[in-house]
């Protein structure tokens, strides 16, 4: 339901001619999802745990601006995602969500937090215990996508 929300939202913004900074024309970088999510799918217990938010692209959808902390419980099947940092007012805020397979058997994870629309999930590369790029992008109709990624580390800091 939030996806054809965020859809809808998309196309009345590219309507009245005013197009959001992160929705740009052209189309999502290729990227081989298939070989990344089957190298990946037998190493998600190694993935749970804590992962600290280092870097990401512009993105109005994050509502923890600073001091993220993501916390991954794996099940079997999904992962569980409580997540904590300080919002753009400066308070604590906590966000529970889930990162699962796509629903439509796309081959990669998605990301579904409260209060937010499933996103594309990418991890593009990671070594299971000392960092972790994801990358998200989604394609719209008119020839138009948005994209965003995140730097993730085990710890608070790379230094």
């Amino acid at each position: 339901m939030y996806t054809s929300l965020f859809f809808l939202a998309v196309v009345a913004a590219v309507a009245a001619d005013k197009i959001p900074d992160f929705v740009v024309p052209g189309r999502c970088p290729v990227v081989d999802e298939k070989s990344l999510f089957d190298e990946q799918i037998p190493n998600h217990p190694k993935y749970a745990g804590v992962w600290y938010e280092i870097a990401l692209t512009n993105n109005p959808y994050q509502l923890l601006k600073q001091c993220v902390r993501n916390e991954y419980s794996f099940d079997g099947n999904k992962f569980i995602a409580k997540s904590t940092g300080i919002n753009a007012d400066g308070n604590l805020m906590k966000r529970n969500g889930q990162i699962l397979p796509m629903p439509l058997g796309d081959p990669h994870l998605s990301v579904d937090y409260e209060g937010s629309w499933i996103a594309p999930y990418v991890i593009l590369d990671t070594d299971y215990e000392n960092f972790s790029c994801i990358y998200s992008c989604t394609e719209y109709n008119f020839g138009y996508y948005s994209d965003f990624s995140f730097i993730f580390s085990r710890s608070p800091s790379l230094f």
